[in-house]
């Protein structure tokens, strides 16, 4: 008997030993920062065999190749024009808009980590309503007369799902040019064959980076999480809904969907086409798949807006976490106010101090999240980070009237952040995201009325409400937050 358990223990120790070796192998055989890579020798090590599977899902990397190809396509760059730009900044003490002159250096920054043009005169119209976005969707689609790009990280086969296809099956069967990219993990349930009309017809449509199915690609993490509508290249769309009958409230789990989406007519919509392209050259195999003549989709766009605003895409190809360097940027250049919108709260430490100094600074910080959940430890590590920062002098408030999706950011009435990235380590690190940074107070002030309106939908969470919550729910909170780098 006693022989027994002695080789029960040998055996035992031998399962642990193995698995702490391969812990170490999987996580330090690729380069990652110093939190996602303890966090995951934390889940390896004390969760043995089954921390693997979680691995297998949230941890593994984008092969090589495929990192290769997208940054193979930032290659679609304008370069000698956007070098002329960059020596007008460099050179020009003063520009005429005042709001420009004051955002100078971000306009700078994302010049040079992001390529990314400044573009004036834009018409810019805000949506925070998905029956409202659609219909307005679905018209300029109906009315295109050459090109209909659409990209997005979720696209269900549900009633909105399959208005919109049937929409561009009658567009492509007309002879416009239609392109559909879509992720196949938020796309959950939707399957090649959904496009099998659509391609009969002559349009096109393709899981990014050739992703056939969940099937053979069931990493959660490195997904393609921009919203994107280009239409005739003169239109274009961005923000943070997604294609589904959820964002237009129709699912009772979530109640009214409150999210925020921009149409831009204009230069802007340059940066929307040119990020399109790469991503559908990025996903495509063969080269007679691939847009090859980039002039027919940039061409000049009259128009006579008033607000001037920059595209800023990210993505782990690249070494830079450039949307949230734009973040820290406006951050740490705020004098009056920073209003937030997020419906996930798990920035990392960089973007956690910036905001705690402004707040000690004597900056009105107010920062809205969701008052529910739609995954359940993502949401105990926002309320932990949200306690955190409440702690610190911001004002959190909790929205209760559906759920809030948006994305948003506005700095002293005078600039803003409006897209598909959140403020957490997913959209930071391990997602493609794009974002338009606008610097045009009448667009900020519309946005930062809509937060005003949104705030009588919401109830203020003060550090003391915080310090009453059961002890069990800020155990949870706090196991949730030494995932963050993970979740």
């Amino acid at each position: 008997m006693a022989l027994t358990w002695t080789i029960i223990w040998w055996c035992l120790l031998l399962v642990i030993l193995v698995n702490e070796i391969a812990a170490i192998y999987t996580v330090f055989r690729e380069k990652r920062d110093i939190a996602a890579t303890w966090a995951w020798l934390l889940v390896l090590m004390l969760i043995p065999g089954f921390g693997f599977i979680l691995y297998a899902f949230f941890g593994r990397k984008l092969p090589h190749k495929q990192l290769a190809r997208i940054k193979s396509q930032t290659q679609l760059k304008l370069k000698q024009a956007l070098e002329k730009q960059k020596q007008q900044f460099i050179n020009m003490p003063k520009p005429q808009d005042q709001t420009v002159q004051i955002y100078r250096r971000t306009i700078m920054l994302f010049q040079s980590i992001d390529d990314s043009f400044l573009t004036r005169h834009n018409t810019v119209n805000i949506f925070t309503n998905g029956n409202v976005l659609f219909k307005k969707i679905f018209d300029d689609i109906a009315a295109a007369k050459k090109s209909i790009h659409i990209e997005f990280y979720t696209i269900y086969n549900d009633q909105i799902g399959n208005e919109l296809r049937t929409l561009l099956e009658q567009k492509a069967a007309e002879g416009v040019e239609v392109r559909v990219l879509y992720d196949s993990w938020g796309s959950m349930g939707v399957w090649p064959s959904f496009y099998d009309h659509l391609r009969e017809v002559g349009g096109y449509a393709a899981p990014f980076l050739m992703s056939r199915s969940n099937f053979f690609d069931f990493r959660i993490n490195y997904r393609d999480h921009r919203k994107i509508v280009v239409i005739d290249g003169e239109i274009g769309y961005v923000g943070g809904f997604n294609i589904g009958d959820q964002y237009l409230g129709r699912v009772p789990k979530f109640g009214p969907w409150r999210d925020t989406h921009l149409r831009i007519i204009g230069g802007g919509v340059y940066g929307l086409q040119r990020r399109f392209i790469g991503d559908w050259n990025a996903s495509m195999k063969k080269d007679k798949d691939k847009i090859i003549h980039y002039h027919p989709y940039f061409q000049p766009i009259r128009v006579h807006g008033d607000a001037a605003l920059q595209t800023v895409s990210s993505g782990p190809e690249a070494p830079l976490e450039k949307i949230k360097m734009g973040y820290l940027r406006l951050i740490n250049a705020a004098q009056d106010h920073i209003w937030i919108q997020t419906p996930y709260l798990i920035p990392d430490d960089s973007i956690l101090d910036a905001l705690k100094v402004a707040a000690h600074s004597g900056i009105d910080v107010r920062i809205m999240i969701p008052s529910m959940p739609d995954h359940a430890f993502v949401y105990r590590a926002t309320q932990y980070y949200a306690r955190e920062l409440a702690n610190h002098g911001v004002t959190i408030y909790y929205y209760q009237k559906g759920f809030l999706h948006a994305k948003t950011m506005m700095i002293d009435g005078r600039m803003a952040s409006v897209g598909s990235a959140n403020l957490d380590f997913r959209s930071f690190k391990l997602n493609f995201e794009i974002n338009a940074f606008i610097y045009n107070q009448n667009t900020v002030d519309d946005l930062e009325q809509i937060f005003v309106n949104d705030i009588r939908d919401c109830r203020v969470i003060t550090p003391a409400m915080f310090a009453e919550q059961p002890r069990w729910l800020r155990v949870k909170q706090t196991v949730s937050r030494l995932l963050s780098p993970i979740l």
